[in-house]
Formats: structure tokens, sequence, C-alpha cells
């Protein structure tokens, strides 16, 4: 059985990352998720207790975090926790470890900028090919970062395409 958790807190130490033996990378940072509660005495909040997370991102989502995180950003990170003792000779306990399988900016703390990557088998994304294939829909696409009258973003013709096939799904309840 698999335990799926999303966690939020603040990244700790500077991402670092390193290729496995087959050549895979990895990406580690350390999370400091902060308990906090309102005491009515002091009128404020008080800090209750921290509890600390080793973070792993494995291949493109590893290389993506390493590129946009930075130590002390406030950090979502959805992935699957593994208990792990470990002994150094003098000291021994037990680690939290989490494998991720997303991390994304708190946005309830800042803002962020997303920039989309080329897929890595070198093909065009969605977007990208779209544009590039000279078809109606693409020359009808709006460009990149486009925004409406209101400032909100204007969903690309591909995310249109999918929300409306999705709507047109059944309900699986």
């Amino acid at each position: 059985m698999t335990e799926i958790l999303t966690i939020t807190g603040n990244v700790a130490t500077v991402p670092e990352q390193r290729t496995l033996p087959g050549g895979a990378t990895v990406t580690s940072f350390r999370l400091a998720a902060a308990h906090r509660r309102f005491d009515k005495n002091t009128g404020g909040w008080i800090d209750q207790y921290t509890n600390w997370y080793q973070v792993s991102a494995f291949r493109g989502l590893g290389e993506h975090a390493l590129a946009s995180l930075h130590q002390g950003d406030r950090v979502i990170v959805v992935g699957r926790m593994h208990l792990r003792a470990w002994e150094n000779g003098t000291r021994s306990g037990t680690s939290a470890d989490i494998e991720a399988d997303a991390i994304g900016h708190d946005l309830l703390f800042g803002t962020t900028v997303f920039t989309r990557t080329a897929r890595r088998d070198g093909a065009a994304a969605p977007r990208e090919a779209a544009e590039s294939d000279g078809s109606p829909a693409a020359a009808s696409a709006p460009p990149a970062g486009a925004r409406d009258a209101d400032g909100w973003a204007i969903p690309a013709t591909d995310e249109l395409v999918g929300a409306a096939a999705a709507a047109d799904a059944d309900t699986p309840f």
C-alpha cells in the first residue's frame, strides 16, 4: 500500500543534484514543515513544532526543481513517504523521506512564472507543434502568456479542446 501525501513547507537547504549509477538524476533538499497555532492569551501565532523531511525528485522533475527552487521558498510537495532508520556509529534515528511526484510554489506567499520546456525525446510540446504546422487552429491560437482585458490568462487551444472533451465525458459517480 502506498500513502500519497501533500505537505507545505519551506525549502530548508540548497537543492542538490546527483547522478545515480544507472544515469538517472535526482535532486534532493530538506523541507521544514512548521506547525503553528493561534494563542488566545497573547493574541498571536506561536510555533508548536517543525517536522523535517528529505525530499527527492527524480529525472525531469528533479531537473526542474533544481532550476526553480531556492532555499527559503515556500512550496507544496506531493509524493510518497518512506520512513528510514539510520545509524552513524554513535547516533541513530528515523528519517522521513519523500519521493516527490509533484512540487510547486505555494502561491499564498508569492507569485511565480511557469515556463514550459520541450519534451526530452526532442518532439515539440503540443502547443509548439500546433503553432508550427500552419493549421488554422494554430493561427487562431493566442500567443503564450496572452491575457484578457481583466488580466486573466487565456487558455491555449489544446487546453480548450481538452476541457470540452472532459465536459462531454460521463462522470465516474
